[in-house]
């Protein structure tokens, strides 16, 4: 049956209690060999080079979406998901035809994995730009909060200015946080790392990444951060205040009209933002209405790639 138009898939995998008994990355390869079994030889090694088991289980996560997202929406067997990479080193899914019939974007921060990906989209009307980042604005808080105490407030964020539009900065440095309270602060670095997440996702869509050049190019003006949300999964009824999906964008001053850009909060501490254009028809991605993601526990892309073949024994 004909699609009746592109779809938008938001996935998390939340990797922090999986496989508790690793404490070492190597001890992967005793808990979740089935997992590891799934990917390529040069995408195991790249999971097992980590030295902190946190951030080889993320890899390892990354990996698993990326397959489990061609698998699924295009109905192959797990083994025919051989990825490669485009001009721009971004990992991408060509199919036989050397088409590109789905688009992903991967990000993962403080044990969270985030995949965004357009799919079903009408031939001949590619490229699908997408870009997807998650932070956790409490990882750091410790050194956050010191380097504040110590240095200022204005040199936290002057250390981080070569990455950020030329009013940015300024910005977010218009505010005095000396002697305020723990919370004062907070709000700050709230909004500090929800220009983060909305940056490099925008420059994910690009497909480049945060040593482009035109970096100081790109403002985010009128900056705010999304309020807290409750529950650490995004549902459809998650409050408005949590959600920012309007936002003015510039780029050398003039103002970006071709990205659909929504940024939600993640529980407390987390925030995502998906970042999508359609070059060629610029309102077909403007009129997308970007819902929650989606949790994915980790067993069920195990139970499909199973069902579909594994890569163990392909030689891919």
């Amino acid at each position: 049956m004909a699609s009746e138009g592109p779809v938008l898939i938001q996935w998390i995998v939340d990797t922090r209690s999986l496989w508790p008994e690793a404490t070492k990355t190597a001890q992967l390869e005793d808990v979740a060999p089935q997992y590891l079994a799934l990917l390529t030889p040069e995408e195991r090694t790249g999971v097992l080079k980590y030295y902190f088991v946190r951030d080889a289980k993320m890899s390892l996560a990354s990996q698993l979406l990326k397959h489990y997202v061609v698998s699924k929406t295009q109905g192959i067997p797990w083994a025919s998901t051989k990825l490669t990479r485009d001009s721009h080193k971004k990992p991408i899914y060509l199919s036989q035809s050397g088409e590109q019939p789905v688009y992903f974007n991967v990000s993962h921060q403080a044990g969270i994995v985030a995949l965004a990906a357009v799919t079903d989209y009408p031939a001949g009307f590619g490229p699908v730009d997408v870009g997807v980042d998650v932070v956790c604005v409490n990882e750091r808080a410790d050194r956050d909060h010191k380097m504040i105490q110590t240095q200022g407030w204005g040199t936290f964020v002057d250390m981080h200015a070569d990455v950020f539009g030329r009013s940015e900065a300024a910005d977010l440095k218009d505010v005095s946080l000396a002697g305020q309270p723990r919370h004062i602060i907070d709000a700050n670095l709230r909004k500090f790392y929800a220009l983060w997440c909305l940056r490099e996702a925008y420059v994910k869509m690009t497909g480049e990444a945060l040593l482009a050049e035109w970096l100081n190019d790109l403002e985010f003006k009128s900056l705010r951060a999304p309020v807290p949300a409750l529950n650490e999964v995004q549902t459809a009824g998650d409050a408005q205040d949590t959600i920012i999906r309007e936002h003015e964008v510039l780029f050398k001053g003039k103002k970006v009209d071709d990205a659909n850009i929504c940024l939600r909060s993640l529980g407390k501490d987390y925030m995502t933002c998906t970042a999508v254009r359609t070059p060629k028809a610029k309102d077909d991605a403007l009129r997308w209405d970007f819902g929650p993601f989606e949790t994915i526990d980790i067993s069920i892309i195990l139970e499909h790639a199973e069902t579909m073949g594994s890569l163990q024994g392909s030689g891919l």
